[in-house]
C-alpha cells in the first residue's frame, strides 16, 4: 500500500521584492513527501531552500500555487488558523535552538503546548515523554545555559515531537554544532524516524546531513533541478527502556 502523502506543492512560485527590484525565489515548485519520510532539501545559498521550507510551513506567504499539509489547503486558511494547524500539526527545529533562556528545558517544551491550549497536566506528560524520547530525561530542570549545544538541540526536538506533529521541519539542525553532537542528533532523527514513523524534512549545507535522508531534493535558481531517492535501511537499534512517545 502507498504511503500516504504528508506535504504536497503544485506549481509554487514566490518573488520577493523591493522597490522596482524583483527577485525570484521559487519558480513553479511541484514535490510530495510522504509519511515516514526524511527528506534533505539541498542547494547553494539563495537557492531558495530556505524560502521552500518556510512556504511549506506557512510561515511565509507564496504568490502562485498549492500548499496541502495532510489533506488542508494552506491558502484556504486565514493567518489564525494558519497558526492553529502549524501548532497543532507541525514541528520545528531550527540551526540557533531557539530555547528560551530563562526555561528549564521542561518549561521549554510545554510552553507551545499551553500556548495551542493544552491543560497544564496534558502539556507536561506531553513534554515529559517528549524529553524522555530524546534521551534528556535527567535534565528536565536544566536551563539552556547548562546545557550543551546538542543537548539544547535535543530539547529543541522534543519541543517539535511533544504535539505529535504530522511532519518536522528542520533549518540547518546540526549547523550550530560540532562533528559528535552533530552525529548524535541525525542518529535521533534516524531513530524518531524508524520508531515512531516521523516524517522529517531538513534544510542543510551539510552532504553528510543529507546522506542520511531517504530522499535528496536538490535546488539551484528557485528551481527543483534533481530529486534523488536513495537505498536507507539503516540496522534497527534496540529501544531504550522508557524512550519513545508510545
Amino acid at each position: 500500500m502507498a504511503a500516504e502523502i504528508v506535504v504536497a506543492a503544485r506549481e509554487l512560485s514566490k518573488t520577493y521584492r523591493s522597490g522596482r527590484l524583483r527577485v525570484p525565489a521559487l519558480k513553479r515548485v511541484s514535490l510530495e513527501i510522504a509519511s515516514a519520510e526524511i527528506v534533505a532539501i539541498v542547494g547553494p545559498s539563495g537557492c531558495g531552500k530556505t524560502t521552500l521550507l518556510h512556504c511549506l510551513a506557512g510561515l511565509e506567504d507564496f504568490d502562485d500555487g498549492e500548499v496541502w499539509i495532510e489533506h488542508q489547503d494552506l491558502r484556504r486558511l486565514d493567518d489564525g488558523q494558519r497558526a492553529k494547524h502549524r501548532a497543532r500539526r507541525m514541528g520545528f527545529v531550527f540551526q540557533s535552538y531557539n530555547l528560551l533562556p530563562v526555561l528549564d528545558a521542561l518549561e521549554n517544551v510545554e510552553l507551545p503546548l499551553l500556548l495551542a491550549g493544552s491543560s497544564g497536566a496534558d502539556a507536561r506528560k506531553r513534554a515529559v515523554r517528549a524529553l524522555e524520547s530524546v534521551g534528556l530525561e535527567h535534565r528536565l530542570r536544566h536551563r539552556p545555559n547548562e546545557l550543551s549545544g546538542g543537548q539544547q538541540q535535543r530539547v529543541a526536538i522534543a519541543r517539535a515531537l511533544a504535539p505529535e506533529p504530522a511532519v518536522i521541519w528542520a533549518d540547518e539542525p546540526t549547523g550550530n554544532l560540532d562533528t559528535e553532537s552533530a552525529e548524535e542528533i541525525m542518529q535521533l532523527v534516524e531513530r524518531l524516524n524508524r520508531e515512531n514513523g516521523q516524517t522529517f524534512v531538513l534544510v542543510t549545507h551539510a552532504s553528510d546531513v543529507a546522506s542520511r535522508a531517504h530522499r535528496i531534493i536538490r535546488m539551484r535558481d528557485g528551481e527543483i533541478v534533481s530529486d534523488e531517492a536513495r537505498a536507507f535501511a539503516p540496522e534497527p537499534a534496540p529501544t531504550p527502556p522508557g524512550r519513545g512517545l508510545g
